[in-house]
C-alpha cells in the first residue's frame, strides 16, 4: 500500500513538473501570400492539446521546449515545427491540391474527393500552364491523363482540338462540353474564326474539373459523349479581403525555321536541276523578313472579400497578344463580377456571376504568308530604293505589300450572366434555380483593298459576316441530403430548358474605288458585272431535360452513384425526340477498412467501377431530320410556263428538295465502362490514380450518300446502324511531394495515357476525312475512316523511290501489275496512341522553379506543305525549296507530287511546354508591410525546346479541310508557325 502511494505521489510530481515546464507559444498562421488563415488547427504532436487560430490567424498554445507543433488547415499541407525553446512561432502554410477532401465540382453540385466514384480529374489555378495563355484549353495541355489538347496553329487565340479519351464521332462535334459556373456553353456559331472560348480571362479561373467517364458525365446526357469540362471562376472568401494587380510583358519569336535554300545555295541548285536562274542580286531570308517579334502585354486587377453573409470577387483585365506575323493579334478587354449573398439565417443563398468581354481579333492570310516564306526566290530584294519591290517573279505580289492590302478583323462582344438563388425548404431539402443568358454579337470584315498595278487585284473585295448568338438556360433542381448513423445519401432531381438562337448575315461585295479608304468604309453599288450577294440564316435549337442522381455512402467506405437523364432535342426526328442516358458507379474506400486504418504506408486506397451511356448531338445542323426545299432555276428545276420566255431569266423558279426528312434520326450513343484506383502513400506524399476505360460509340450520325439512286436528294442525315467506334485505354497519373526542410521542398509528377482507337463494321470502303488541295491535287484522299483501323488513318500509295524513268515508284500491293487506287494502304493514324506529360517544381525559401513537359507518340503527320512546295519542278521554276526536292538526283522535273507515303512523317514529339522561375518578396522585407502583402516576380519561357523528327514548323498541327462536316486530323498545310516566348511578370498582393 505504501509503495502504491509513493508511485502515485511520484506520478503527480512528474506531471506537475511537466506542466510547469510548459510555456505559452504564440504566433500567426498565414497562407503563402501572407494572408491569415482563421480557424487553422494547432496541435502539440502526440498529445490531445490543441487550439484554433482567431480571425486574424493568431493562436496561443501551451507546449514544452522539446515539443513539436502540428499546423493544419483545410486545403493546405500540414506542417510540423519543432518548438526548440521558442516562444513565438509564425507559420506559412502552402496549398495542397492532393488533399482527399478537396471539393470536386460535378454536374449540378459538388462532392468531396473521397466520395467521388467516377473518373474526375481536377486542376487548380496554381497548377495551370503559365505564360501567354488566351483560353482555357491552353491551361490544361498536358495536365490530365487521357486529355489531348492540340492547337490548330500557332496563331494568337487559335482554335484547338480537345479530345478526351479518343475520337468517338465522324463530325466536327468531337470537343467536350464546357460548363462555366453552372452555365452550359454553346459555341456552335459565335461568328469568330478563332477559338470561341477566347472571351474568358484565364486569370479569372479558379479550377477546372474534367468529367471523363460516363458515370461523371451522364448527368449532362445528350452532350456529354466527348466528356465535360467544368470551369469554376474565382470567388470571394469570408473574412479575407484581398486585392491583386498583375502586369506582364512577353516577347515571341519564330520557334523553328524550315531549312530552305539560302541565296547562295539557290544559285547553285536551280541550274543544277536544269532551270534558268532568275538572280535578283540579293540575299533575302524570307522567313526572317515576313516574321517579327510579337509583343504581348497583359494587365489584370482583382479584388475580393466579404463577411459571413456576403462575398464578392471582381476583376478587370486587358490582354494584347501580338503574333509573329503582321496584322496578327488578339486583344481582349474583360470584366467579371461574382457575388454571393446569404439571408434568413443562411437558408437563402443567392449567387450571381457576370462576365463581359470585347475581343478584337486580326488575322493575316497565314497560308499565303507561309507559302511566300518558303517558296520565294531568296535572290530577290524585299525593297527597291527604300520601297517594297512591287512585283516579284512570276507576277507575284510582294507579301509586304499584300499585308498592307489584306485585312481580316473580327470584333466580338459577349456577356455571360447567371443568377442562382437557392432556398433550404426544410433541413436537408434545398431548391435551386439557375437562370442565365449568354449573348454574343460579332462582326467580321475580310477585305482586300484594290491595287491598280496588278490586274487580278485592281477591283478589291469585301466579305462581311454579322452574327448574333443568344443562349438562354433555366435549371430547376431539388437536392435532399440525409445522414443517419452510418448512412448518408444525397438525392438530386432536376429539369432544364435551354434555347440557342443564331442569326447570321453574310455580304459579298466586289469592285471598290482605289482611294486609300478601306472597302468596309466605302459605298459599293451592285452591278450586273459585280453584284452584291447576301446570304442569311437563322437557327433555333431547343433542349429540354429531366435528370436525377443518387449518391449513397455507408460508413464512408461503400459508395454508390446512380444517374439518369432524359433529353429532348429539336435536332432529331419525330420518332426519337428523347434520348435516355443512365449510369451507375460503385466505390470502395479500402483504406477505411480496419485492416488498413492504422497503416502508416497506405493513407488512401479507393477502388472505383462505373458503367454508363452518354449522347452526342454536336456537329449536327439545325433540324436536319425535317424536309427542306429551295427555289432554283438550275438544270431541270424550272419550266417555261411563259411562251414568250426565250432565256432562263424568263423562266419561273422551281421548288426542289434540298433535304429529305428522316423521322428516325437519333443521337449518337457512347457506352463506357471504367475501372479505377485512387491511392495515397507515405502520408500522402505519393498520390495517384490508375484508370482503365472502354468506350464504344454506336448510332453514328453522318450526312451519307443514299444507296438508292432514285431519290429526291443525293444525301441524307442518317444513323449508321452497324458501324462502331471503339476507344479503350489505360491512364496513369502520379504526384510526389517531399519537404526536405523548412526552406526546401520538391514536387514531381506526371501522367501517361495509352489509347487504342478502331472503327468497325463500316459499310463504306473509306470515309474521307482529309483531302489534298491545290493544282492537280484537289480532292485526292489523304486520310479517313477504314474498317479495322483508327480514326484519321492515312490511306495512300506506298512510295518506294524514284525509278529509272525519273518518276515515282509505288508498291503494287495487289500484284495486278498496275498502280491504281486499289493499291493504297493504311499507313498509320493521325491520332497518337500514347500521350504523356511530366512536371517538376522546386521551392527554396521565397524562390520557386517549375518545369512542365508534354509529348505524344505513335501518330503520323501528312506534310502537305512539302507535297505542294518542295519539288524538283518548283526549284526549276525559280521557287525555293528544301533539300527534300533534290533527294533523288535522277528525279525528273515533271514528276508529279502525288499523295503518297513520301510526304508522311512521324509526328511524335517531346516539348518543354513552359518553365517558370518565381520569387516572392514579402512587403515587410522592404518596409511596405502596411501597404503590400507580397510582390511576386516571374520569368516564364514557353516552347523552350522541342524534340521531334518532323520536318515542318510544328508537329502539333491540324490544318486540313473538312469534307461534308467530317473532321480531319494530322494534315499540315501552310500552317501558321508556333512561337517561342519569354514573359516577364509582376504580381502585387495588397
Amino acid at each position: 500500500m505504501k509503495k502504491l502511494k509513493f508511485l502515485m505521489h511520484l506520478w503527480v510530481l512528474g506531471f506537475a513538473t511537466m506542466v510547469w515546464a510548459q510555456d505559452n507559444i504564440t504566433g500567426v498562421v498565414t497562407d503563402e501570400f501572407g494572408q491569415p488563415l482563421p480557424g487553422s488547427t494547432v496541435q502539440v504532436k502526440g498529445t490531445g492539446t490543441g487550439t484554433t487560430t482567431d480571425f486574424d490567424g493568431n493562436y496561443t498554445i501551451g507546449a514544452g521546449a522539446n515539443d513539436v507543433l502540428l499546423f493544419s488547415y483545410l486545403g493546405y499541407s500540414t506542417q510540423e515545427v519543432a518548438v526548440d525553446g521558442r516562444n513565438v512561432i509564425n507559420v506559412s502554410l502552402k496549398e495542397d491540391a492532393t488533399q482527399l477532401d478537396d471539393v470536386v465540382v460535378v454536374g449540378y453540385g459538388t462532392q468531396k474527393r473521397s466520395d467521388v466514384t467516377g473518373s474526375i480529374s481536377s486542376v487548380k489555378s496554381e497548377n495551370f500552364n503559365k505564360g501567354v495563355v488566351a483560353n482555357p484549353g491552353q491551361l490544361l495541355q498536358g495536365k490530365i491523363a487521357g486529355v489531348n489538347v492540340t492547337s490548330v496553329s500557332g496563331e494568337p487565340g487559335s482554335s484547338q482540338n480537345i479530345v478526351i479519351r479518343g475520337i468517338g464521332s465522324f463530325r466536327s462535334g468531337t470537343s467536350p462540353l464546357f460548363v462555366i459556373d453552372g452555365f452550359v456553353i454553346d459555341n456552335t456559331s459565335t461568328g469568330t474564326a478563332s477559338n470561341p472560348l477566347n472571351f474568358i480571362n484565364p486569370q479569372d479561373i479558379a479550377s477546372m474539373d474534367v468529367l471523363k467517364d460516363a458515370s461523371a458525365a451522364a448527368i449532362y446526357g445528350a452532350r456529354a459523349a466527348n466528356g465535360v469540362i467544368v470551369i469554376t471562376t474565382k470567388k470571394g472568401a469570408s473574412g479575407k479581403t484581398e486585392m491583386n494587380a498583375s502586369v506582364s510583358t512577353a516577347f515571341s519569336t519564330l520557334a523553328n525555321e524550315i531549312d530552305v535554300f539560302s541565296a547562295d545555295e539557290f544559285r547553285r541548285q536551280v541550274p543544277a536541276v536544269g532551270g534558268t536562274l532568275l538572280d535578283g542580286g540579293a540575299n533575302t531570308d524570307w522567313q526572317d523578313e515576313l516574321t517579327k517579334t510579337g509583343i504581348t502585354k497583359n494587365v489584370n486587377f482583382s479584388m475580393s472579400g466579404g463577411n459571413a453573409n456576403a462575398t464578392y470577387f471582381a476583376s478587370v483585365g486587358v490582354d494584347d497578344q501580338q503574333g509573329i506575323f503582321e496584322n496578327s493579334s488578339l486583344k481582349r478587354y474583360s470584366g467579371r463580377l461574382n457575388m454571393n449573398q446569404k439571408a434568413l439565417d443562411g437558408r437563402l443563398n443567392v449567387a450571381f456571376n457576370l462576365t463581359a468581354s470585347r475581343t478584337l481579333n486580326n488575322r493575316p492570310d497565314a497560308g499565303a504568308i507561309v507559302t511566300d516564306m518558303l517558296e520565294l526566290n531568296p535572290t530577290l530584294p524585299v525593297y527597291t530604293n527604300g520601297e517594297p519591290t512591287v512585283v516579284l517573279d512570276d507576277n507575284r505580289l510582294n507579301p509586304i505589300i499584300r499585308s498592307q492590302l489584306y485585312e481580316d478583323e473580327t470584333n466580338s462582344n459577349r456577356i455571360l450572366a447567371n443568377i442562382s438563388p437557392s432556398f433550404e425548404i426544410v433541413e436537408g431539402l434545398t431548391y435551386k434555380l439557375n437562370l442565365g443568358v449568354d449573348y454574343s454579337s460579332t462582326n467580321r470584315d475580310q477585305q482586300m483593298a484594290p491595287y491598280a498595278l496588278l490586274e487580278d487585284l485592281n477591283q478589291g473585295y469585301l466579305n462581311t459576316w454579322i452574327t448574333t448568338n443568344q443562349n438562354t438556360i433555366v435549371d430547376n433542381t431539388l437536392t435532399y441530403t440525409f445522414e443517419k448513423g452510418d448512412h448518408s445519401a444525397t438525392l438530386l432531381a432536376g429539369h432544364s430548358y435551354q434555347e440557342v438562337f443564331v442569326q447570321q448575315k453574310r455580304f459579298e461585295l466586289e469592285s471598290f474605288a482605289d482611294n486609300d479608304i478601306d472597302p468596309r468604309y466605302q459605298d459599293q453599288i451592285s452591278s450586273q458585272e459585280y453584284p452584291t450577294n447576301l446570304f442569311s440564316l437563322g437557327e433555333k435549337n431547343e433542349l429540354q431535360s429531366f435528370f436525377g442522381r443518387l449518391n449513397y455512402g455507408y460508413k464512408d467506405k461503400y459508395l454508390l452513384t446512380a444517374t439518369m437523364r432524359a433529353d429532348g432535342s429539336s435536332k432529331f426526328g419525330a420518332n426519337n425526340k428523347y434520348g435516355y442516358f443512365p449510369s451507375v458507379a460503385l466505390g470502395w474506400n479500402i483504406s477505411k477498412e480496419s485492416f488498413l486504418s492504422e497503416s502508416t504506408v497506405v493513407n488512401n486506397l479507393k477502388l472505383r467501377a462505373s458503367w454508363g451511356q452518354t449522347g452526342n448531338q454536336e456537329g449536327i445542323d439545325n433540324k436536319v431530320s425535317l424536309a427542306s426545299y429551295v427555289d432554283s432555276k438550275a438544270d431541270n428545276d424550272t419550266y417555261p410556263l411563259d411562251d414568250g420566255a426565250v432565256t432562263l431569266d424568263g423562266y419561273p423558279f422551281g421548288t426542289v428538295p434540298a433535304r429529305t426528312a428522316n423521322p428516325n434520326l437519333k443521337w449518337e450513343v457512347a457506352t463506357q465502362t471504367n475501372i479505377g484506383v485512387d491511392f495515397g502513400l507515405f502520408n500522402n506524399r505519393l498520390t495517384g490514380t490508375v484508370d482503365y476505360f472502354n468506350k464504344v460509340t454506336t448510332d453514328v450520325v453522318m450526312f451519307a450518300n443514299r444507296v438508292d439512286p432514285i431519290q429526291p436528294t443525293e444525301k441524307i442525315w442518317t444513323n449508321l446502324d452497324n458501324l462502331e467506334i471503339h476507344n479503350n485505354g489505360l491512364e496513369v497519373a502520379l504526384d510526389y511531394r517531399s519537404v526536405f526542410s523548412e526552406d526546401f521542398s520538391m514536387n514531381i509528377g506526371g501522367n501517361i495515357s495509352f489509347i487504342k482507337n478502331e472503327v468497325t463494321d463500316s459499310p463504306f470502303a473509306i470515309i474521307t476525312t482529309g483531302a489534298a488541295q491545290g493544282a492537280g491535287q484537289t480532292g485526292a484522299t489523304i486520310n479517313g475512316y477504314l474498317n479495322g483501323e483508327a480514326v484519321g488513318t492515312f490511306y495512300m500509295k506506298e512510295f518506294l523511290g524514284i525509278g529509272d524513268d525519273g518518276l515515282n515508284q509505288y508498291r503494287d500491293t495487289n500484284g495486278d501489275g498496275e498502280i491504281l487506287d486499289d493499291d493504297r494502304i493504311a499507313a498509320g493514324s493521325a491520332l497518337p496512341d500514347m500521350l504523356y506529360a511530366f512536371y517538376i517544381k522546386f521551392d527554396y525559401k521565397n524562390l520557386d522553379l517549375g518545369l512542365n513537359f508534354n509529348g505524344v507518340s505513335g501518330n503520323k503527320i501528312y506534310n502537305h506543305t512539302a507535297m505542294s512546295s518542295f519539288s524538283r519542278g518548283q526549284l526549276s521554276r525559280n521557287l525555293n525549296t528544301t533539300d527534300f526536292a533534290v533527294q533523288y538526283p535522277n528525279e525528273d522535273n515533271s514528276n508529279s507530287n502525288e499523295v503518297s507515303t513520301r510526304y508522311l512523317e512521324d509526328g511524335s514529339f517531346l516539348r518543354l511546354n513552359n518553365a517558370t522561375l518565381g520569387y516572392n518578396l514579402k512587403g515587410e522585407r522592404i518596409g511596405l508591410d502596411d501597404y503590400v502583402n507580397t510582390i511576386r516576380f516571374t520569368l516564364t519561357g514557353q516552347n523552350l525546346f522541342l524534340i521531334t523528327d518532323y520536318s515542318g514548323y510544328n508537329p502539333e498541327v491540324n490544318t486540313g479541310a473538312q469534307i461534308d462536316g467530317v473532321q480531319t486530323f494530322g494534315i499540315d498545310r501552310y500552317t501558321y508557325p508556333s512561337s517561342r516566348t519569354l514573359l516577364f511578370g509582376v504580381n502585387v498582393s495588397f
